[in-house]
């Protein structure tokens, strides 16, 4: 009965989440993704449902696979308890939501991409993302080799913050899948990212504008309008009316297609040794995820993007419902000091690099905004700038992020493993 109620909660958190940050500009402002990590960590933590005795986590550390059948030989030798019982069922199920959300949810995200709109992007605004892309590598990279003495599986959280900086949450949910990262670090990159990642935006919209402008070219002015009433409608009220049936069957199909990449990709990771095999799932299904976005049929069903999200808000609350706060209190400096460094040493290089290419401040900011934050910080920071003509580049760009982000994270943690 637990198990199910549980359940329950956790498909239904997502919805709920959607709405609330619809509905409350201060919810809207915090994020969906920090407020599903919050909800996790909020209904692991405070002892609604069993927890697993320290023996029975030590013995799934060692043994990954380990299934009911074990654990009932555990509980008869007297090993486990009745308790222990039902924390694993909850644990499986944790298990098994966290497994199928991801490879689902990617697809419908790359779904509404148009890789066409990429070759026909403004010249500076290609160029620029290409620098931000660079300066991540690059920053992240030095990190990874000047940190790895001090912060254990440091190529694992390398490989999370290229993720990161590149596409957002769905990147890192992948790679924390891909590279088997544990969930407390998982937490803790997100959590220490928060703050960062806060005074950066607050520099951006207080004084970027001023300070970005007088050490870079200005923007072209541009007679010709760009559609950015588009890209308003995107994210606001994105989700509404998608239970209505213009919008829900054409979702179902696309969802049916999601499915279907999952199990080709499934089928084609027995290709791979054992420990790779979720790696090359997750890789597959990004590249037939992209592959699928060129079928107009597929492309132009509205919403998919939103869809995916749900996934994606549904992996944040399961898997952050397996942290345990006392070991997140312990606060890593030496990681916390890390991930600072990787934005604003970003932030710097991008600079530089702009610079010496004479691309001009607006560009600039929203390119490193669109990867750095993820699009949906693109029109807060278009908006700073008073400069609504590059709202659909930043989108573009940060769509581009989610795209590459897989690919890189997984690159980079490999050259330093």
């Amino acid at each position: 009965m637990i198990t199910k109620l549980l359940l329950l909660t956790f498909l239904i958190s997502p919805v709920l989440i959607i709405i609330l940050t619809e509905k409350s500009k201060l919810a809207g402002k915090i994020g969906s993704i920090l407020i599903a990590y919050g909800l996790g960590i909020l209904l692991g933590n405070l002892g609604l449902f069993p927890h697993q005795s320290i023996f029975l986590q030590d013995y799934i550390s060692i043994h990954p696979d380990v299934s009911m059948t074990d654990v009932k030989y555990l509980l008869q030798k007297g090993l486990l308890s009745q308790e222990d019982i039902l924390a694993f069922r909850i644990y499986k199920l944790q298990d098994l939501l966290m497994t199928i959300s991801i490879p689902i949810g990617i697809p419908l995200l790359l779904f509404s991409m148009n890789i066409r709109s990429w070759f026909r992007m403004a010249g500076k605004t290609a160029v620029s993302m290409v620098l931000a892309l660079i300066s991540v590598i690059i920053v992240i990279s030095l990190l990874a080799y000047f940190y790895k003495p001090y912060i254990p599986n440091m190529n694992k959280i390398a490989g999370m913050l290229i993720g990161m900086y590149t596409g957002g949450t769905p990147n890192v949910a992948s790679l924390k899948m891909m590279l088997n990262v544990d969930v407390d670090t998982y937490i803790k990159v997100h959590t220490y990212d928060m703050v960062p990642s806060l005074v950066y935006l607050l520099f951006l919209i207080s004084i970027g504008r001023i300070f970005f402008r007088n050490i870079l070219p200005a923007y072209p002015a541009n007679n010709s309008e760009q559609d950015s009433t588009a890209s308003d409608a995107y994210y606001e009220n994105a989700y509404k009316g998608i239970l209505k049936p213009k919008y829900a069957l054409p979702l179902l199909f696309a969802l049916l297609v999601s499915i279907l990449i999952f199990g080709v990709a499934g089928g084609l990771s027995f290709l791979f040794p054992k420990n790779r095999q979720m790696l090359a799932v997750i890789l597959i299904i990004t590249t037939l995820g992209i592959a699928a976005s060129m079928f107009r049929k597929i492309n132009r069903i509205k919403k998919t993007f939103e869809f995916g999200m749900y996934f994606i808000l549904l992996f944040s609350v399961v898997v952050a419902s397996l942290a345990d706060v006392q070991r997140l209190m312990n606060l890593s400096v030496t990681l916390f000091t890390a991930i600072s460094i990787a934005i604003f040493g970003t932030l710097f290089l991008h600079t530089v690099l702009c610079r010496i290419f004479k691309v001009d401040a607006d560009t600039l900011m929203i390119t490193s905004t669109a990867l750095i934050c993820s699009p949906p910080f693109v029109p807060m920071i278009a908006g700073a700038l008073k400069n609504r003509e590059i709202i659909i580049s930043g989108l573009t760009v940060g769509i581009i992020g989610y795209a590459l982000g897989n690919y890189l994270g997984v690159i980079v943690s490999l050259v330093f493993q």
